[in-house]
């Protein structure tokens, strides 16, 4: 049998996208693709990418994966409406995999790509022309791909519902998440103090992580956290969010401003690295995350990985993705939102119920698992099994 050759849209690698989950996502498949590539004769992977886009932990040369350099990658427009489907036939590739759903592929090769969630409908949270554009590609991609990966049960109820494609054609392949980072090791006591200083966090915290944006809800987070320091006045607590600035950002910032005082100051951390993220996570004395709608939340899986208490919205993938381990609360309330918030914070028997079943959760998320599903679907879609070794 012939050599099964898949070529990767770079699209969602692009550096502007650095921090954001679907450049993560990429990343950590293209990571499992080269390992697996390497052991096994029958498969190759291509990824495309461009002279200025050469990442060196992604584009290095290995067995059953190559990177080839096009220059339709650098107009964006042209590589999305159909440019990637001409550069793979130019490689005789037989299939095409998307990580994300920002294309319009041609016909051939045929395509398999990953929506991560229904945002652009549900929850918009860009320009009016941004989101009919991720609108355009999203069901464009949804009804000309062979097949599609989804990040859970939730957001493939959305797209089926949405996009008018069929059940059997859209796969929940959970994400995974950095366990070398994201874990029960300690935190290193003076690399934490460090950072903690350089943030000027100088209490006892509650800690956000993602994109400053009206989606995420963080100014309902802000009014919950204000109205528990001053309900009890023995409290000391800094609320921590950290992340890229996203559209719609200002009226947190002024928010939080307003709020802060005494005894909490609300803290923008910025973008951290992804070991200062681990840090901050693991000095933190709660997670909350007040999100109106998220396709799987990388950030609560992290926060649970590292033992950390954590409470969520009640809505879109929480329950299903956290396992129903953890604590809920109603989004739109900012009453609930600070009740949950004080009933964790004072009883120890709660947050230590919450530490075990968040660990055990997050134990059932690998990019190992995500990437060994990810490319049996491939394998499916392009009338190929993956041998019996690779199941084990």
């Amino acid at each position: 049998m012939a050599r099964l050759k898949i070529a990767v849209d770079p699209w969602a690698l692009a550096p502007r996208f650095r921090h954001q989950g679907t450049n993560v996502y990429a990343r950590k498949l293209v990571c499992e693709f080269r390992k697996a590539a390497a052991r096994l004769p029958d498969v190759e992977f291509t990824l495309f990418g461009s002279a200025d886009w050469r990442d060196p932990a992604l584009v290095d040369a290995g067995p059953g994966f190559s990177f080839v350099s096009s220059r339709l990658v650098q107009r964006d427009r042209m590589w999305r409406i159909g440019g990637a489907s001409f550069a793979a036939r130019r490689i005789a590739a037989d299939l095409i995999f998307s990580p994300s759903s920002n294309i319009f592929p041609l016909t051939s090769p045929p395509m398999v790509c990953t929506i991560h969630d229904a945002t652009p409908f549900l929850m918009p949270s860009q320009s009016p022309r941004m989101v009919m554009a991720q609108r355009f590609f999203m069901r464009a991609a949804a009804r000309r791909s062979r097949a599609i990966i989804t990040v859970s049960n939730r957001s493939k109820q959305d797209l089926v519902a949405i996009c008018g494609v069929p059940e059997d054609k859209v796969t929940v392949v959970h994400n995974g998440y950095d366990r070398e980072l994201f874990n029960l090791e300690p935190a290193d006591a003076g690399k934490l103090q460090a950072l903690q200083t350089r943030l000027r966090v100088q209490r006892s915290y509650i800690f956000h992580h993602g994109v400053i944006q009206p989606r995420k809800n963080l100014k309902r987070l802000i009014e919950a956290w204000h109205l528990l320091l001053s309900r009890r006045r023995d409290l000391q607590l800094d609320l921590v969010l950290a992340g890229p600035i996203g559209r719609g950002h200002e009226q947190v910032f002024r928010v939080g401003e307003e709020r802060s005082s005494e005894r909490g100051r609300m803290i923008f951390a910025g973008m951290l690295s992804d070991t200062e993220l681990a840090l901050a996570l693991k000095g933190s004395a709660l997670a909350v995350i007040p999100s109106l709608y998220e396709g799987f939340c990388l950030p609560m899986v992290e926060a649970m990985a590292c033992g950390v208490p954590t409470i969520v919205s009640n809505n879109s993938c929480f329950p299903e993705v956290s396992g129903n381990v953890l604590l809920y609360f109603d989004p739109l309330s900012v009453e609930d939102i600070a009740a949950k918030m004080e009933s964790v914070l004072g009883d120890s028997e709660l947050r230590a119920r919450l530490r075990a079943g968040g660990l055990q959760r997050a134990s059932c998320f690998s990019w190992q698992r995500c990437g060994r599903e990810t490319l049996e679907l491939l394998l499916l879609a392009a009338g190929r099994e993956l041998a019996n070794e690779e199941h084990a």
